[in-house]
């Protein structure tokens, strides 16, 4: 499955973006899906996943109470909502298909197998 995520762009402090992960051509309704981030100099973080369904979601403790993941299977489409942005969510961010693993709390990436493209969202004081 190609993933494409989009809607990165620069933010202010305590403002929202909106990012999308879709799959052009293909369907994600099988999968669970997660959102990861990297920032520079800093390990890739998992930030949040949904089972296919859209029943079971989870966030690092980084961004609960910010950001919402969801989906529209319809669309095939899943959404990542970040509001009360700060310059600590600067990174970028990838969306990546597979099985939802949580390990201590932590949302693991080896249980994903495909990975689109990065979007870069910068957060500014």
């Amino acid at each position: 499955v190609q993933l494409q995520a989009s809607g990165g762009g620069l933010a202010q402090a305590g403002g929202s973006l909106r990012l999308s992960c879709a799959a052009p051509g293909s369907t994600l309704n099988a999968y669970s899906i997660g959102w990861f981030r990297q920032a520079p100099g800093k390990e890739r973080e998992g930030v949040a996943c949904i089972s296919p369904s859209g029943n079971i979601t989870y966030y690092a403790d980084s961004v609960k109470g910010r950001f919402t993941i969801s989906r529209d299977n319809a669309k095939s489409t899943v959404y990542l909502q970040m509001n009360n942005l700060k310059r600590e969510d600067t990174a970028v961010y990838y969306c990546a298909a597979g099985i939802m693993i949580r390990d201590q709390g932590r949302i693991e990436d080896y249980g994903m197998h495909s990975w689109g493209k990065g979007t870069l969202v910068t957060v500014s004081s």
